[in-house]
């Protein structure tokens, strides 16, 4: 594998990330730069009385770490480690964001939302990324 450019995340020629690191780092940062939009749009919605501070939902500051995950599924070739993967995956997610968001559930929507949707991103990164490299090594 040689790498397709010298950026972040690094890629190889197909354009797959090459680490976990770097899918971990790139897609925590994404979800940071969703709550911190999510936190402004929150707050100016509230100053100006268009409802109350914390009631929007926290889930969507997955949006960006969910892009970064389809960019780097479009990279596997077509094949059924990629497609077992990202489902394996995404139920794991799915259901580890879903007990996360009942923990927290007497918090504002904002911080139970947000919560949930770091262990998403937490759990879909390294069950992906773990599960596609071993699948595809094993189906060639």
């Amino acid at each position: 594998m040689t790498e397709q450019r010298a950026g972040f995340p690094r890629r190889d020629a197909e354009g797959r990330i090459l680490t976990l690191g770097d899918l971990l780092g790139v897609s925590l940062a994404g979800w940071v730069i969703g709550m911190l939009a999510l936190v402004l749009f929150d707050w100016g919605f509230a100053t100006v009385g268009a409802g109350e501070f914390g009631r929007t939902n926290g889930w969507l500051a997955v949006i960006l770490p969910a892009w970064l995950f389809w960019d780097d599924f479009r990279a596997w070739e077509f094949g059924a480690a990629r497609v077992v993967a990202a489902l394996v995956a995404g139920v794991v997610a799915v259901v580890g964001g879903l007990l996360v968001a009942g923990l927290v559930g007497g918090l504002a929507p904002l911080a139970t939302g947000g919560l949930a949707a770091v262990a998403f991103t937490l759990l879909y990164a390294v069950l992906w990324f773990q599960g596609v490299h071993w699948l595809a090594r094993r189906t060639g």
